[in-house]
């Protein structure tokens, strides 16, 4: 997968859930899992590069907050038209 995009799960019209996948190899399978705090959990590949980011909390994590982790990952941030799936519900 060569762009990342986010997924949210909704429950009742609220966001339940959220994925941000990350750019990675074709094939690339989670081996390891992190909790980064503020309702997030990142995900690695056998290789050790970060392939997903879990949002356990949608609605309690911030634009900022996935930022400040994806800048730690070595990753882009997010724009605003990158968030509005998450903020439209």
């Amino acid at each position: 997968m060569k762009q990342r995009y986010l997924e949210v799960t909704y429950r009742k019209g609220k966001p339940l859930a959220a994925y941000l996948y990350l750019p990675r190899p074709l094939g690339a399978t989670s081996a390891k899992t992190e909790d980064a705090g503020s309702g997030m959990r990142v995900d690695y590949d056998a290789a050790g590069n970060a392939i997903g980011v879990e949002l356990t909390a949608p609605t309690a994590v911030t634009l900022n907050d996935i930022n400040e982790l994806l800048t730690r990952l070595g990753q882009t941030h997010l724009g605003i038209d990158d968030w509005a799936p998450l903020k439209a519900a």
